[in-house]
């Protein structure tokens, strides 16, 4: 199969080119780091890109959490826009089969329990709790303490950010795509993806990437809030092979159908940087109390979907991906 990988020489998209090739297939680069005409946004240079082709990987986008708002116009143009005019031209090609690189920022706070009330879903935290060290979102109820679990796909999607706004809005583009072309579509929602050729600390990279940046400038690791945030940290490989399965995979036409895509293993934020930091040989990450607004509390995948239906599991384990990170080089090092 010939399939266009869009950021294919990015962090992720440069795995999933490797695992697509392992696997017999042809991958083709089209990425802006290695061709300024390479840009989703342009017309012409999709249309020529796609010609032979018979699927696309769509990993082209603006990721992380940003600098506030400042930076909406370009979140948007980049992630939104470029997935218009990608999935125009597929239309145009006939490419009919597309695996987009979805979020679980789409869902915004994870899935809670309250004893007195069952499953509820806790609005934005406010900044008045936040300032006083209370990080824990209460039920919106009766405002009694939640206990976290794992968030499956049929979740309402709740985006708390402008990057969670537009990979939602990825995702409602290639629904529509599928539905007037008979074309299927396949959205993995990443959860915290870290490993080799992560780039390096921008306000763009995620906190396995700031965290590792930290130790290789001999600096302590920062860890927000209280460090008790929970996430699902997944390693590059197992995203690239889930890629690989999805674009394998007999996909319903017509349709768009989202898999969750991480280890299945919670962890804290805190775990995960104690981890780091002793694989690397120190320091000793030290937790501020600081927080960011846009920021979740919890947000942890349940992977059982994409386990049963696309025959995938990660290989790659906690302990085993961090001794590897530490280690690891980062993109701009």
């Amino acid at each position: 199969m010939r399939v266009l990988v869009t950021g294919g020489a990015g962090f992720i998209g440069s795995h999933v080119v490797e695992a697509l090739a392992a696997r017999g297939h042809e991958p083709v680069v089209f990425d802006v780091r290695e061709d300024a005409e390479s840009d989703v946004r342009d017309p012409e240079a999709v249309a020529r890109a796609l010609s032979g082709m018979d699927a696309v990987c769509h990993q082209a986008a603006m990721v992380g959490l940003g600098s506030g708002f400042t930076d909406a116009a370009e979140y948007v143009s980049r992630n939104d826009l470029g997935t218009a005019v990608l999935l125009t031209a597929m239309a145009d090609a006939g490419v009919r089969h597309l695996v987009l690189a979805g979020s679980m920022v789409v869902y915004g706070e994870g899935r809670y329990l309250c004893a007195r009330h069952g499953v509820v879903r806790p609005g934005p935290r406010a900044v008045t709790d936040l300032a006083a060290g209370r990080f824990e979102p209460r039920c919106p109820v009766c405002a009694e303490e939640l206990s976290p679990g794992l968030v499956g796909e049929d979740a309402p999607a709740d985006p708390r950010n402008v990057y969670a706004t537009t990979k939602l809005a990825q995702e409602h583009l290639a629904a529509a795509w599928a539905r007037a072309t008979g074309g299927s579509a396949v959205s993995l929602r990443y959860h915290n993806v870290y490993g080799p050729r992560m780039p390096r600390d921008t306000p763009y990279a995620g906190v396995a990437s700031f965290f590792r940046s930290a130790l290789a400038r001999g600096e302590a690791p920062r860890v927000y809030e209280d460090g008790r945030q929970r996430r699902d940290f997944v390693h590059v490989r197992d995203v690239a092979a889930a890629n690989a399965a999805a674009l394998e995979a007999d996909s319903a036409p017509g349709a768009l159908t989202a898999y969750n895509t991480g280890s299945g293993e919670p962890h804290t934020v805190g775990e995960m940087a104690r981890a780091l930091a002793a694989a690397y040989g120190g320091p000793e990450p030290v937790v501020t109390g600081e927080y960011r607004l846009g920021d979740v509390r919890h947000i942890t995948a349940d992977s059982s979907r994409l386990r049963t239906g696309l025959g995938w599991k990660p290989e790659v384990g906690f302990a085993e991906g961090m001794r590897e990170f530490a280690r690891a080089r980062l993109r701009g090092e």
